[in-house]
């Protein structure tokens, strides 16, 4: 399904496929054999995506722009079934395996792979030909596995998750954060199916 959101539509390039079951919505560019497969979904919330040539967007995997943090995946690039991409930049031959989180502001490199369920932080690169293992974290400048969760808190809490996904201060309250984020997305209530 294709959505026009605040007045943006997608546009597919006439050699892509988009599953009937996928949901591309808003501001989003899809190149020449891209593939956006079933239950998928695309998203620009005041944001731009961009999807390379020959890219593959796998069953439930959630790619979303946010003001600020505009998308752009290359060419050749692999995000696997339920990964998550928000607001990060995705260099051309890059595998994202199943269950995979990159978050606003991160940078993955030419070639490199994050591996099932591994979390690139805010605000962090990954660089070329780097691999961040199954289930481990990539913060700062460091990939740590997950029994690390006190030096991952620590570099994350200096990366400001709140500030970066969310423009919230530190004393914003999780009342006043989601009053913010209602109002942002009552927005869809205006949306139209192309």
């Amino acid at each position: 399904m294709l959505v026009e959101h605040r007045g943006k539509a997608p546009t597919i390039h006439p050699d892509a496929w988009v599953a009937p079951t996928a949901t591309v919505v808003g501001e989003v560019s899809v190149a020449s054999g891209a593939r956006i497969l079933h239950g998928a979904v695309v998203s620009s919330e005041d944001g731009r995506v961009t999807i390379g040539e020959n890219t593959i967007v796998m069953e439930n995997a959630l790619v979303r722009a946010r003001a600020g943090h505009d998308v752009t995946i290359g060419a050749s690039v692999m995000i696997g079934p339920h990964a998550h991409v928000n607001g990060a930049i995705v260099h051309d031959e890059v595998f994202i395996a199943t269950g995979a989180s990159l978050f606003p502001g991160s940078v993955i490199g030419e070639g490199a792979e994050v591996r099932i369920n591994g979390v690139v932080q805010v605000n962090t690169t990954v660089q070329p030909g780097t691999v961040v293992p199954i289930g481990w974290v990539a913060v700062g400048d460091q990939i740590l596995s997950p029994d690390k969760h006190d030096e991952i808190w620590a570099m994350q809490r200096e990366l400001d998750f709140a500030g970066t996904v969310y423009g919230a201060g530190r004393g914003t309250t999780m009342k006043q954060l989601m009053q913010r984020q209602s109002e942002f997305y009552g927005a869809h209530r205006d949306d139209h199916e192309l």
